[in-house]
């Protein structure tokens, strides 16, 4: 497809599996460029994952920050520890707690 719409695809796996199949969808995008519209509550794997993240208010639900990432990629799971992945995690937690 052009686009995928994926609405907590990895919210019931544990968290081995869960790091498996981001590093999957990684190498899908990376493989084929398609558009992903993924809807997660994982800070960590929206900054892995993402472009740019959306942080959405509690209800009634509206886009309240558009966090650009604009890490390398391909990325991989060891970005996890750089600061500049911790400090866009950090400022995605910003906006979802003064959202």
């Amino acid at each position: 497809p052009e686009l995928l719409l994926l609405d907590e695809p990895f919210g019931a796996l544990d968290a081995l599996t869960r790091e498996q199949m981001s590093e999957e969808l990684l190498r899908i995008w990376a493989r084929h460029r398609k558009t992903v519209l993924m809807v997660t509550h994982s800070i960590s794997e929206s900054v892995l994952l993402a472009d740019r993240v959306l942080v959405m208010s509690p209800r009634p639900g509206h886009i309240v920050a558009d966090v650009a990432v604009p890490l390398p990629r391909p990325r991989a799971l060891d970005l996890l520890h750089e600061p500049r992945f911790v400090a866009l995690t950090e400022r995605v937690r910003h906006h979802i707690r003064t959202g």
